[in-house]
């Protein structure tokens, strides 16, 4: 068990931030299979900013690699532009 007031706040920040990293991830992940499920090329294309916006949130705080961002932007703008 931790000995200092500041171990414990700590630890209760780590717990917030995790879920909150946590239902992040989860709610791009969602988004993504909503945009690889999509049919209609302009449905699709409307959809692509808002999920590469959450992506390159993802990145930025470190929940996610740069590269693999990267790389998920990348295979989604193929498969719209292939619709």
């Amino acid at each position: 068990m931790a000995n200092h007031k500041s171990a414990l706040k700590r630890i209760r920040r780590n717990e917030a931030v995790r879920l909150r990293n946590r239902y992040q991830h989860k709610t791009t992940r969602n988004a993504i299979r909503k945009l690889r499920a999509e049919e209609k090329k302009e449905d699709a294309e409307k959809l692509l900013p808002e999920v590469i916006g959450m992506i390159d949130k993802l990145a930025k705080r470190n929940i996610i690699h740069a590269n693999k961002a990267g790389n998920l932007k990348g295979k989604l703008t193929k498969h719209v532009a292939g619709l």
